[in-house]
């Protein structure tokens, strides 16, 4: 059911229902490794809402209401403990990123929550890494810097997402615990068109090297697009020529691992 459509007459408590009825539902998009091993070294996880007929609805249909009504910190807790149950049950997949909202980077319960969910389930905290947008990075600067500080005493870390859209993008990379950027895909999908992308991406190397980021490109969707990223000497890469979104159970199974090797 779309909670933006009239018969959601109570989004706030439909919402909830779906969250303890775990009508939500987990999809990952791999990220590769472009040396070395494992193939998949990570996974984005990404989120749906299952409707009543069984489709899928995708973020953008509710991530807007549940950010209307402060709900965002609910949905993100139900995100990681679905994510650790997985960790915790072995995954073929070493490591899941999980996006956060701004809400919940300035709740300072969420630290809390995570330590003890890690304690609960006894997965190893690196197995998580958490994603921040870079807006929210340069817009909340002190809850960013205290939330990285937090989880970073942790184990985990941060990996700041739509890296290279704003003109002062570097600043973010002076946060804590920053363990990767994901280069925003107005930069990368440019490489070979001219001297600016590729001048402003060298930029972005070199500072993330001297500080001991490494680099995901997103949105890379041909091999050649991957031969650029690996002269340019990326060690990531994620998008549909990578591979495409796939259900968080078949992503974290070993087939998937054997099938890409």
């Amino acid at each position: 059911m779309n909670p933006q459509t009239e018969q959601w007459t109570d989004p706030v408590a439909c919402l909830r229902q779906a969250l303890a009825q775990d009508d939500f539902t987990l999809y990952c998009q791999p990220i590769a490794a472009l040396t070395g091993s494992p193939v998949y070294p990570m996974a984005e996880v990404l989120i749906r809402l299952c409707e009543e007929e069984k489709a899928l609805l995708p973020p953008g249909e509710f991530l807007p209401v549940l950010e209307h009504y402060g709900m965002m910190p609910e949905l993100d807790r139900w995100v990681v403990r679905q994510v650790l149950q997985r960790l915790s049950n072995g995954s073929a997949v070493p490591r899941f990123t999980i996006n956060l909202s701004g809400q919940t980077i300035a709740d300072p319960t969420f630290p809390d929550f995570l330590a003890n969910e890690i304690l609960d389930t006894g997965v190893a905290a690196e197995g998580v890494l958490f994603e921040i947008d870079e807006t929210d990075a340069l817009a909340l600067p002190s809850s960013v810097a205290r939330f990285s500080a937090t989880i970073g005493s942790l184990g985990s870390g941060v990996l700041i997402d739509g890296f290279g859209r704003a003109q002062q993008c570097l600043a973010s990379l002076k946060l804590p615990f920053v363990r990767f950027i994901k280069v925003h895909d107005s930069l990368t999908r440019q490489l070979g068109a001219g001297d600016l992308p590729a001048g402003k991406l060298d930029a972005i190397l070199r500072v993330a090297s001297s500080v001991g980021v490494a680099l995901i490109a997103e949105c890379v969707e041909d091999p050649d697009m991957l031969a650029r990223l690996k002269a340019k000497r990326f060690r990531y890469a994620q998008g549909f020529g990578v591979s495409a979104p796939r259900p968080i159970d078949a992503i974290s199974r070993r087939s998937l691992m054997l099938a890409a090797a």
